[in-house]
């Protein structure tokens, strides 16, 4: 004799939750195939990279240029905000750039990087 307690009706609920989930992801994979190309953060104004000066540009100062960060953090217990923009292609090529500025504990930036995969304009 069989203990089986399946019945029809619960694995019919268990179809539907299984295709619940399924189809969004199915939706966005689908989306992605068609529009092939994924962007992670925020343009900002890379053109104003060369006006920050080491020991001299604030806080302020780059809130001004560049706008609110994308992230800030904390590196080596030195205060970092970063900006950063991430494309990637299925078939379009992938372009990223970022800059990540660094504050001493009055505001003032002591340091920092600015990295692209985008060919000089």
């Amino acid at each position: 004799m069989s203990n089986n307690t399946s019945t029809p009706a619960s694995s019919t609920a268990k179809h539907r939750i299984f295709f619940r989930h399924l189809l969004p992801g199915l939706a966005l994979l689908g989306t992605l195939s068609f529009s092939g190309c994924a962007t992670v953060g925020r343009d900002f104004p890379a053109y104003q990279v060369p006006r920050i000066k080491i020991g001299e540009t604030t806080q302020t100062d780059i809130r001004s240029m560049f706008g609110p960060p994308w992230r800030v953090g904390v590196e080596d217990g030195t205060k970092t905000w970063t900006y950063g923009r991430y494309r990637y292609g299925l078939f379009a090529e992938t372009s990223t750039q970022d800059l990540v500025v660094r504050f001493n504990e009055y505001g003032i930036v002591t340091s920092y990087t600015y990295n692209t995969t985008e060919p000089p304009r």
